[in-house]
């Protein structure tokens, strides 16, 4: 069995060019200010579900998603107070991973997997900083697949 990797110290190659990433990101995401703003956003990351369990995927392996990719999500993620992540699929291998990276101070909430042979086995998630947010605890959705009979 291979040794389990440790996905909070990214490689120096990574670490690079995630500090790069960070750089970018500072400079077009206003600064967290208590008391002052909340940090809204929405972000649609395409088949967001399982994970390649390395720092870089090879060539013609799937999923795509690796351990680099996830620091690089969650280095624009916690900039903000709340995220409505789109398309988190029914596995939730890469939305467990992006948690761990992100720290214990965040959160999340999920809506049921949508039904139905064209929803690709999506929900939504809230992700939340919760030194910043503290949600009340209701969420509520009706999700029925359009090929569901009415009676």
């Amino acid at each position: 069995m291979p040794p389990e990797v440790d996905i909070l110290t990214p490689p120096r190659t990574v670490a690079t060019r995630l500090a790069q990433w960070e750089e970018q990101a500072d400079a077009v995401v206003p600064t967290k200010a208590a008391g002052a703003n909340l940090l809204v956003a929405t972000w649609n990351l395409r088949a967001f579900g399982d994970l390649t369990k390395a720092w870089k995927t090879g060539e013609g392996i799937s999923p795509k998603q690796n351990f680099a990719d996830i620091h690089a999500i969650a280095a624009v993620i916690q900039r903000f107070d709340v995220v409505a992540v789109q398309e988190v699929r029914g596995n939730l291998r890469a939305l467990r991973y992006l948690l761990k990276v992100l720290g214990e101070h965040w959160a999340f909430i999920l809506t049921d997997v949508t039904l139905g042979k064209d929803s690709n086995n999506e929900r939504l998630a809230f992700l939340f900083d919760t030194y910043r947010v503290k949600p009340s605890g209701l969420a509520c959705e009706l999700v029925v697949p359009l090929e569901q009979d009415a009676g």
